[in-house]
């Protein structure tokens, strides 16, 4: 097979017009971004239909891959060529993994969203204008310092720092200004990377721009020697970044290979943010087709998780069916083979160990009331034996388990998963539920999610922390659900320990309130929120050749 680059520059798209017309996008809503791809004013959008909502998840992450992405696009495409009026809603990819270790978020093979290119790099800029409005705030609150500091912030106690959309550790933490009385006071400060930004999960979780504005006005930056909260609104900022992302807030619309239509829009990371698509999106794609295929991001510990307490929690969504991705790859890899050994032939006893992370999956999804479709993501050295083992685990626990070849074959590999999936969907799922209850207090609903769903025999939460949530609940912030910040690739904090482990502490090691997002972030064991490259970046290989056209990027 050619790489992911070569079969999205081997595509006949069609114009983003034609793409739009069989979305149901009159003429008076499309804001073209070039020939492939477009803003949609979803003022302007009729809402004649009332969809069904199809989540799909994964196992954990593993360097083998397991093609969350790819599987979204491919089951939006088989919904079409079974009939189904189909919207496809995923997040944008951040310019940070396409060039560190992880690489673009566009799908793969046969099941891509396109232009590929373009949307794994700059795209229509939604991403810069999230930069610069989160960058607009950190400068207004240092202008305000300088110039007397009206609203009399604690320099020691700013909690807001600044954003960019890059790998980059040298930037975690710093100390600025510095050069004397002209450029301000120093004070100790960092960045974070732009899809960690409470901006970003304000632009994913906003109804509109009204909503906004609201949410960009409640973000807390700092606190006052008295320990009172200084709002963004107090720095007179929320307006000005309004303006910034009067565009951004619009969903974007692209479409798949075979030229189905797809909402991209928004990019918060799951394993420090709450890694789904924008609420408006959804909605939107809700209001036009009958059935929506989105994605969370990383396995079903934490993207799902987030997706349904939440995005649904906040958005007033629910889950109509949820597609659960798995590789033989993975398992095996979750059995104790290292990745260098997955092409070394048929290993069933390895698939069968490591099938305990895909049980502890189910298990955690059944949790929420609905029983996941596994799709096995087939990759071409796959034997029969290891899929009968998956296919096994699976149906003991009541779950279908379907064999998904939409990466070398596109929708028509996607057909089966299709048919069931939708068939799920129109039965709904009457016995949804989340994990805890809005009133729950804060420091209980971190123990909730980490003993139920990452299996933790304990968790610890400092002094220090209790009393930070334990003055949020006093500040009004006690209903939010918790956000937590964790690695993707284990259950534990610890990214090595594969398979499912239980009986784990895990160790909170602070809190972070979004008053904006309307949610608490909880930062477990080593997870940082400005990753950095690995030793050999994915940068290196990416080029322009002599035609001008871009190579390496996947």
């Amino acid at each position: 097979m050619p790489t992911d680059i070569e079969i999205a520059r081997q595509a006949t798209l069609i114009p983003i017009t034609e793409v739009a017309k069989k979305a149901g996008v009159p003429d008076d809503a499309l804001i073209p971004y070039g020939k492939y791809k477009a803003k949609v004013d979803t003022a302007a959008l009729p809402k004649d239909s009332n969809g069904k909502l199809i989540l799909v998840t994964a196992i954990n992450p593993t360097p083998a891959g397991e093609g969350k992405t790819t599987t979204s696009v491919g089951l939006s495409d088989a919904l079409h060529l079974i009939g189904k009026k189909t919207m496809l809603c995923l997040r944008e990819p951040s310019l940070g993994p396409c060039f560190g270790v992880k690489g673009g978020g566009a799908g793969g093979g046969k099941s891509q969203v396109m232009p590929m290119d373009e949307i794994n790099l700059h795209f229509t800029g939604d991403f810069h204008a999230i930069t610069s409005a989160h960058n607009l705030l950190s400068a207004m609150i240092d202008n305000s310092i300088y110039w007397g500091n009206p609203n009399d912030i604690d320099l020691r106690r700013v909690t807001w720092r600044r954003v960019l959309d890059m790998n980059d550790r040298a930037l975690r933490q710093i100390v600025g200004p510095l050069g004397g009385v002209s450029n301000g006071f120093p004070r100790e400060t960092g960045f974070d990377i732009t899809v960690a930004s409470e901006i970003m999960a304000i632009l994913c979780l906003a109804s509109d721009l009204d909503d906004l504005q609201k949410r960009l006005g409640d973000i807390i930056i700092g606190y006052r020697r008295d320990k009172t909260p200084v709002f963004c609104r107090d720095i007179k900022a929320d307006r000005a970044m309004t303006v910034l992302l009067k565009d951004a807030i619009l969903p974007n619309l692209v479409q798949t290979l075979e030229n189905n239509p797809a909402f991209l829009h928004g990019g918060p990371f799951a394993n420090i943010a709450h890694g789904c698509n924008s609420v408006i999106a959804t909605k939107t794609a809700l209001q036009m087709a009958d059935y929506v295929v989105t994605e969370a991001g990383f396995g079903a510990d934490l993207g799902a998780e987030k997706f349904m307490d939440i995005k649904c929690r906040l958005a007033g969504l629910k889950p109509d069916a949820i597609v659960l991705v798995a590789t033989v790859r993975s398992l095996k890899m979750n059995g104790g083979v290292p990745k260098a050994d997955l092409t070394k032939g048929e290993n069933v006893e390895a698939v069968r160990a490591g099938s305990v992370n895909l049980k502890r999956h189910i298990e955690n999804v059944k949790k929420f009331g609905i029983t996941p479709t596994i799709a096995i993501n087939h990759f071409y050295l796959d034997t029969d034996a290891e899929i009968a083992v998956i296919k096994e685990m699976a149906e003991s626990y009541g779950a279908d388990a379907v064999i998904c070849k939409h990466w070398a074959e596109g929708g028509e590999g996607a057909r089966e998963l299709a048919e069931i999936v939708s068939k799920k969907a129109d039965a709904g799922a009457p016995d949804f539920n989340q994990l805890y209850p809005s009133a729950m207090p804060l420091a209980e609903k971190i123990e909730t999610v980490a003993t139920e769903i990452y299996r933790a025999a304990s968790v610890a939460i400092p002094t220090s922390v209790r009393k930070q949530l334990k003055q949020w609940e006093e500040m009004g912030y006690g209903e939010y659900p918790v956000c937590m910040a964790k690695t993707q690739y284990s259950f534990s904090t610890d990214p090595t320990a594969l398979g499912a482990p239980e009986g784990h502490e895990i160790a909170i090691r602070e809190v972070r309130l979004s008053a904006g997002a309307g949610f608490v972030v909880a930062i477990a064991g080593d997870i940082m929120t400005m990753p950095g490259l690995p030793k050999v970046p994915s940068a290196e290989n990416i080029y322009l050749d002599e035609n001008g056209q871009i190579e390496g990027l996947f």
